[in-house]
């Protein structure tokens, strides 16, 4: 047609433009949503209602098993976490750290995990990549008994590096009213016990990196015989989710209360379970110290308090026991052939002084 042609020496008319000359292609997202589907649909539980694709996600509460539920939730990340998955090439353990972060954040307040959600960016989907992190995300929802009913996967041109990526996670959970504390709140001659980490779990990554990549110049995949592992496999140890060894021990309510030591360690969450006026009294040297801390502070020449605001030290939760229920708690951990350690007890305090005291030497 003459409005198509162009005059001989003159300027070429621009071509008809596409979202994917913009850097969006639809059938890769079309593909990575696909393979979304079928992995949310092995952790599909009782209340969810429909699947995947609808503009929300809808999930019943069964009204004969709740009497008067109080629902519980909480969001995070990953953090930088993620660039040493990116570098080394594993993607499933980043999605199953995302969903056991959540799950053990609301176990705190004796939730019952009943839904996760997750936000997957990218630069450019990557169906692989994208398949990876959601087999992470499944299989972790299918142990803590979650259901995963939606999310959002956007690719972002521009946002990215090549490769890179970034992801939140959203769960809700459900707890009756009169349990929704931990038994009572903690009190003088509470027992503290501890339930050992993998590793650092997602917190600190930036310090450890700096340390690894930047202080040291490792390759993620260097061995390192400190550690006994690959660096980078080593910080790509999944954080655990402390939900099936402990329901049990929160249903029967024997608890005054849980933490759980993420950013800022055990001094930095610890006293958010603490009541005015008490103080937790912490020995070091009680639980051992992994060799990925103790590898950390000697390569960033850390002292103990830098390492005990930035890092778990090896401790992923820790529970406050009334001394009438510690045989049982204990004999349940056993039972479970759970690992745990006495690390200290909780007294009375003028509410001045700091909310965890700390005695004795880490054992680096």
């Amino acid at each position: 047609m003459p409005g198509n042609r162009r005059a001989e020496g003159g300027p070429r008319e621009p071509e008809p433009m596409r979202y994917a000359d913009a850097g969006v292609d639809i059938s890769r997202a079309d593909e990575a949503k696909r393979r979304i589907r079928r992995l949310a649909s092995r952790t599909s539980r009782r209340g969810v209602i429909g699947g995947i694709g609808a503009f929300g996600a809808l999930y019943a509460l069964d009204k004969k098993r709740w009497r008067e539920p109080v629902l519980v939730s909480s969001a995070d990340g990953v953090g930088t976490k993620l660039k040493i998955a990116c570098a080394m090439g594993i993607h499933q353990t980043v999605g199953a750290d995302l969903v056991n972060h959540c799950v053990n954040d609301i176990l705190t307040l004796s939730a019952e995990p009943l839904f996760f959600l997750d936000y997957l960016a990218l630069g450019r989907i990557d169906p692989d990549i994208v398949e990876q992190v959601m087999e992470g995300i499944s299989s972790a929802c299918h142990r803590a008994g979650c259901s995963l009913v939606g999310g959002e996967t956007a690719e972002m041109p521009g946002m990215y590096a090549p490769g890179e990526y970034d992801l939140a996670g959203f769960i809700v959970g459900a707890v009756e009213r009169s349990r929704l504390r931990t038994g009572r709140p903690a009190r003088a001659g509470d027992v503290l016990l501890a339930l050992p980490s993998t590793g650092l779990h997602t917190n600190g990554y930036s310090l450890a990196r700096k340390l690894v990549f930047e202080v040291a110049g490792l390759d993620p995949h260097a061995y390192v015989a400190e550690v006994g592992n690959k660096i980078g496999a080593e910080l790509l140890m999944p954080h655990r989710c402390y939900w099936p060894m402990l329901k049990r021990i929160i249903a029967q309510d024997k608890l005054s209360g849980l933490a759980h030591i993420t950013g800022g360690g055990i001094p930095g969450n610890l006293p958010r379970v603490l009541p005015r006026g008490t103080q937790a009294v912490i020995e070091l040297g009680t639980w051992p110290v992994l060799p990925i801390f103790k590898y950390l502070a000697m390569l960033g020449q850390l002292d103990r308090d830098e390492l005990l605001s930035t890092f778990n030290m090896g401790i992923g939760m820790i529970l406050i026991v009334p001394v009438e229920h510690q045989r049982a708690v204990e004999g349940e951990l056993k039972r479970r052939r759970e690992s745990f350690y006495r690390i200290g007890s909780v007294r009375r305090s003028d509410p001045s002084k700091p909310r965890v005291a700390f005695s004795g030497q880490l054992p680096l």
